[in-house]
Formats: structure tokens, C-alpha cells, sequence
């Protein structure tokens, strides 16, 4: 515990040095602004609104969980050298909280979710009070968070604000073609076949919005570790309701669920493996899952599309 300590107090005054020392370059004549975003989601909204005025370092990349990632010596270079700093808030980040603290001090720092009405969050009591912060799972709340990038580049660049607003305004308006996409596909699955399992909590905001039971064997942070009990109600559950499928995530290990699929099998009853989603991460650069409505696009077909053959052959099964 002291070491661990120590480590961090290491790094927060590495924050500060870097802070103080790293030279801050004037903008070129076009503007460009050094935004430096936590998440590859966040990265991606600032760089649709951003556009040729900004220049986007993500700090996570693909299958990185952001729940239990820490800042290293080559981050917080990135932070202090940064214009404009976008993080999520909600805890989402909870292991670079301190470091994202002190650099709010030295830097312009922004919480993306900072002006989300609060009445339209989720509050799992499990959570200890706190928002669930998987936000970009409802598409339509992901609109706010993309005027929130815009008003913190606006902040940092004020003579952009019409080339800020214009795109986030361009930008809105491809996710609200995502948002009635997403309606139309799901509405071809019967309103008992919307269940969605996975490794951790994180589609909730995604089940509100588009209709689905959803269910997390870790919870919403994957801090906190599924118990022996835990996958033995969820199989039950899974045996009970005749669930046909379950999901793997990019960003976390697939061992947890295979537990759960080899309890639902010790009590007769299979459950297939529908496929891997990205919950806390995009997919790789260049690839359609590396952008965000490429993400959600993705997600989307591989949940209809499991659930739908597992429709097929529970139909089958009980004709036949």
C-alpha cells in the first residue's frame, strides 16, 4: 500500500513538472488545436467536430478498459502538451482521476458529460451513489456529449466557434440517422427476445433506449469482480428465460462468460456465445468498429443477429 502510494505520488508531481515545463507552441496560422481525449469515443467525436482545426491524440486505444487504466509517464507527456484536454467524467476513468485533477489545474480541461441533465442518467444503487457513465450507448445522449466537445474546443479556440458548430450540427445529424437505424433493426426482433448478457454492465443506457433486458455479471465497473454466486444466478436466469445467447467484449476477458455458459450447460440448457462487442472501446484505426457509429453499427448487427438465430432454433426446438 505504501509503495502503490508512493508510485502515485511520483506520478502527480511528474504532472506538475511536465505541466510547468513542456513549451506550449503557438498556434499556426490555421489554427490547429492540440486536443489530447481520454477515450477512442471521445477522440472520434473531436475529431468530427474538429475537423482540419485540431489535431486528436486518443489515450486509449483498442480493448483498453477504462476503468482500470492508469496514466503512464508517455500520457501525462501527451496531457501537458495538450491545448484542450477531454475526458468523460462519471468515474468512468476512475484510475487517472488524480492526474486528471492536477491537469485541470495547468490545462484546459473538459468533462464531456459535465451538462448532462442528470434526470436522464442511470443510478444503479450497486454503484455507490454515482452515474453509471456508459452514456454513449444511448445515441441520443451521445448528441449531448457531442455538443459538449464542441463547446469545449469553442473554449479553447473561440474564433472557430462557427466552424465548431457547424460540424457538430453536420455530425448530429449522422447520428440521428443512427439513432432511427438502430430502431428499425431491433424492431425485428420479438419484444421477449431483447435480452442482452454480457461480461459487465455496460449497455443499461442501450437497453432504456432501444427496449432491451440487460444484464452484467461484473456490474458497471469491472473494478469490482464477479463472485461464484454471481454466474450461478445468471445461469439460472439464462435456463429460466431460455435466453439463447450471450456476448464477449473487446476490452474484457472472455473467461467470465464462458463460466457462465458452462454453468447453463451443467443444468441442460445451451447458450451459445453471440458474438464480441465493443462496450468500452472502438476497434482498431481504419476499420469501420474504429469510429463510434461504426462501433455502435456493429454491436447492433452482431446482438440481432444472434438473438434472431437463437429465435430460429428455440422455435425449431419446440416444433420439431
Amino acid at each position: 500500500m505504501v509503495r502503490k502510494h508512493r508510485a502515485k505520488h511520483v506520478l502527480l508531481l511528474l504532472v506538475a513538472a511536465l505541466a510547468a515545463c513542456v513549451p506550449r507552441e503557438k498556434q499556426p496560422a490555421e489554427g490547429v488545436l492540440r486536443v489530447v481525449a481520454t477515450t477512442g469515443m471521445i477522440a472520434d467525436a473531436a475529431q468530427h467536430v474538429g475537423g482540419e482545426r485540431v489535431h486528436v491524440t486518443g489515450l486509449m486505444g483498442p480493448g483498453v478498459d477504462p476503468h482500470l487504466y492508469k496514466a503512464r509517464a508517455g500520457d501525462v507527456r501527451r496531457l501537458a502538451s495538450a491545448d484542450v484536454v477531454l475526458y468523460h467524467g462519471l468515474h468512468l476513468e476512475a484510475a487517472m482521476a488524480e492526474v486528471l485533477e492536477e491537469m485541470g489545474r495547468r490545462r484546459h480541461t473538459v468533462s464531456v458529460t459535465r451538462s448532462l441533465d442528470r434526470a436522464r442518467l442511470m443510478s444503479p444503487p450497486e454503484y455507490r451513489g454515482s452515474y453509471d457513465p456508459h452514456v454513449w450507448f444511448d445515441v441520443r445522449l451521445w448528441m449531448d456529449v457531442v455538443q459538449e466537445v464542441a463547446a469545449g474546443l469553442i473554449e479553447a479556440d473561440p474564433a472557430g466557434r462557427a466552424h465548431y458548430a457547424a460540424r457538430a450540427e453536420s455530425y448530429t445529424r449522422e447520428l440521428e440517422a443512427l439513432d432511427v437505424w438502430i430502431r428499425e433493426r431491433v424492431s425485428a426482433l420479438p419484444r421477449d427476445r431483447r435480452v442482452l448478457i454480457t461480461a459487465h454492465d455496460a449497455f443499461g443506457y442501450f437497453g432504456v433506449a432501444y427496449s432491451f433486458d440487460v444484464m452484467g455479471l461484473q456490474g458497471i465497473s469491472t473494478a469490482l469482480e464477479a463472485g461464484t454466486g454471481d454466474v450461478q444466478r445468471l445461469a439460472e436466469e439464462i435456463v429460466r428465460r431460455r435466453i439463447p445467447a450471450v456476448f464477449v467484449e473487446t476490452s474484457i476477458p472472455q473467461r467470465t462468460i464462458q463460466a457462465v455458459q458452462a454453468a447453463t450447460q451443467s443444468r441442460g440448457f445451451r447458450v451459445s456465445i453471440g458474438g464480441e462487442l465493443y462496450s468500452d472501446a472502438l476497434g482498431d484505426a481504419g476499420t469501420p468498429e474504429g469510429s463510434y457509429i461504426g462501433m455502435v453499427r456493429r454491436n447492433v448487427e452482431t446482438i440481432v443477429g444472434a438473438l434472431m438465430r437463437g429465435d430460429a432454433s428455440i422455435t425449431a426446438e419446440v416444433t420439431g
